[in-house]
């Protein structure tokens, strides 16, 4: 099965440049942990409310103030459409994520697919609740946290 079978299209995306909150309240307004980050129609990040909290807020970020792109994952993982359910699901266990971005040929966004996607939409449910397994196993961190700035303090 391919994932342009089970993938979801017209996804909501964000800005680079918008804020941690206004990024957070759009997660919450659609139900959502994670937002694809866009320049135009190009891939550019991936932003989760966990990259929010832990790599924003927990370091010092101003949520009204910082914005997606000093916490967002720069270089999001990704597949294409006619990529197998199969291949989605081995990058997704070694890479330890939930979702996967769905790209064209000019790296243009054109849907997700996320493991809940998997889990009800493919065929074999058993590799999804694997994956999920594996996915969930705790690793070691692998990226350094977000300097803070210094900021000025009004008087």
């Amino acid at each position: 099965m391919k994932l342009a079978e089970v993938m979801t299209r017209d996804v909501e995306t964000i800005a680079p440049d918008t804020s941690l909150q206004a990024a957070a309240q759009r997660m919450e307004e659609l139900n959502v942990g994670a937002l694809p980050v866009c320049d135009g129609a190009r891939l550019i990040g991936v932003v989760t409310d966990r990259d929010i909290t832990v790599r924003g807020v927990s370091v010092g970020a101003s949520p009204g103030d910082d914005v997606v792109a000093d916490c967002m994952s720069a270089e999001p993982l990704y597949a294409r459409e006619d990529d197998s359910v199969e291949h989605a699901l081995d990058r997704m266990r070694a890479a330890q994520v939930r979702r996967l971005m769905i790209i064209d040929g000019d790296k243009q966004l054109v849907g997700v697919v996320s493991l809940g996607d998997l889990a009800t939409k493919a065929p074999n449910k058993a590799d999804s609740a694997t994956a999920l397994e594996e996915i969930s196993t705790p690793a070691k961190p692998d990226r350094p946290a977000r300097k803070t700035r210094a900021r000025k303090k009004s008087v």
